[in-house]
């Protein structure tokens, strides 16, 4: 088959010296390692450090391990170490936990570009001279970017990150790998599970991302089915809610009223921004009631968290866009009307709100595909029922080709990472001793 030649698993060649662990971030500890830039040609002299960071087990008597987390993004995440520190729950119980930032990122080759990416445009369905301005200023970012990037161009992808992982392992000195994906951090469990399935030892991925479905139009009916239904929740919930500023009132006609306006477009937007979290509904109803879309635009990013701040901040798109396969405007276009059947209101943006971001962008070295069959441990995936970031419908195919057990959850992304003590309960219990709640154990909270 092509795409085995495209992608062998090759030897690692990486130092694999033991770790040098340093005290950092008060109690924490900071450490990395060395691989290949290019894991195709693992003896070639270009190399790359993957910083990493450690929460140590709390009781050497009760650690069974590490646990090696990929808490999404894909972001830097060891600037912010200690942020982490209350989401990860109570698996220093049992483990030293483990994060790093991937390459690129941070303390992991962190690339400092020239200048920022453009920034995505508000759009639901752009015309083609839009998409070819944005494509054009994307194309002009990746250009000036060049030098900084150097060998790491074309490299970014999860094929490349299983990689890293798995010389992360070794270097753990542990024989097998015990991870934990989140959100982005799931699409590197898919790629570790294709290459290295061999070698997991537990894997729990929460909030999956569906990266064993090469047909784009698969992958996003759900995820337009997903946000339609966010719509419908909300309108529900307007219609039980007295607070409600629509409330008493046909809430779906209300908003097909306001989008016929001259601030369509920024409603729809704005609103697929807000009804992703429930504590932002009682805004989105009163700017709907008002006919202002002002008040949808997306959240400031907390104080720190501003792509340039940390080295490799600005790389998330040319990282994602690798992993996905290269469209244009005509076929984005074409799926968009397909869209439109099933998810008329809402939904049908995400064609060009997901695969419209890489517009300009190098993409397509590690693009989705079926897993190959293979026998592979026990694993646990679990997913929100109101998350339309990446919808139930992602986790509960994954999960059938890993042959893995899903965990169905009230509620919407990150449950474990998100605080949902119902999820930590059965994954701490799975990560510690490795058993699986039964196939139709549900949780509520």
């Amino acid at each position: 088959m092509l795409l085995a030649i495209l992608w062998p698993t090759v030897a690692c060649s990486a130092d694999s010296a033991p770790i040098a662990w340093q005290d950092c971030h008060d109690g924490l500890q900071c450490g990395r390692i060395t691989v290949p830039v290019d894991w195709n040609t693992p003896d070639a002299p270009d190399t790359i450090a993957i910083g990493l960071g450690r929460f140590p087990a709390r009781d050497p008597a009760t650690r069974i391990g590490t646990l090696l987390l990929g808490p999404g993004g894909p972001n830097p995440v060891l600037f912010a170490l200690p942020r982490l520190a209350p989401q990860i729950g109570e698996l220093t119980r049992w483990f030293d936990v483990v994060v790093f930032d991937p390459r690129g990122m941070g303390e992991s080759g962190g690339v400092s570009c020239p200048s920022a990416p453009p920034a995505p445009p508000a759009w639901t369905e752009p015309d083609r001279a839009t998409y070819d301005r944005y494509e054009a200023a994307q194309h002009h970012f990746v250009a000036a970017c060049a030098d900084a990037l150097g060998p790491l161009k074309s490299r970014m992808d999860s094929w490349q990150v299983a990689h890293d992982m798995e010389a992360i392992r070794a270097a753990l000195g542990e024989s097998t790998l015990n991870y934990f994906g989140n959100s982005y951090g799931t699409v590197y469990g898919q790629a570790y599970a294709e290459l290295f399935g061999d070698r997991i030892g537990r894997m729990y991925l929460d909030s999956v991302i569906d990266h064993t479905t090469p047909d784009v139009y698969e992958v996003l009916a759900p995820k337009a089915a997903a946000l339609e239904r966010n719509l419908h929740e909300f309108a529900d919930w307007c219609a039980r809610e007295p607070a409600c500023a629509l409330h008493g009132r046909d809430v779906l006609a209300a908003w097909d009223e306001v989008v016929a306006g001259p601030a369509g477009e920024a409603v729809v937007v704005g609103t697929a921004i807000a009804i992703r979290r429930p504590d932002r509904w009682p805004m989105l109803a009163a700017a709907l009631a008002a006919g202002d879309p002002s008040g949808l635009a997306p959240p400031s990013p907390p104080p720190g968290r501003d792509g340039g701040a940390v080295p490799g901040g600005y790389l998330q798109g040319l990282a994602t866009c690798a992993d996905l396969p290269t469209i244009d405007h005509a076929q984005l276009a074409g799926i968009t009307e397909r869209l439109r059947t099933t998810a008329p209101r809402i939904g049908w943006i995400e064609a060009f709100g997901t695969h419209g971001r890489c517009a300009g962008l190098p993409g397509g070295t590690y693009p989705p595909r079926p897993l190959p069959a293979r026998d592979l441990p026990p694993i646990l995936v679990a997913g929100g029922d109101s998350d339309s970031a990446t919808p139930p419908e992602w986790g509960r195919r994954v999960a059938d080709r890993l042959g893995a057990r899903y965990l169905a959850a009230a509620g919407g992304h990150s449950r474990y990472l998100g605080g949902d003590e119902c999820v930590r309960r059965i994954v701490d219990r799975y990560l510690a001793s490795g058993e699986l709640p039964a196939p139709d154990v549900r949780c509520q909270s």
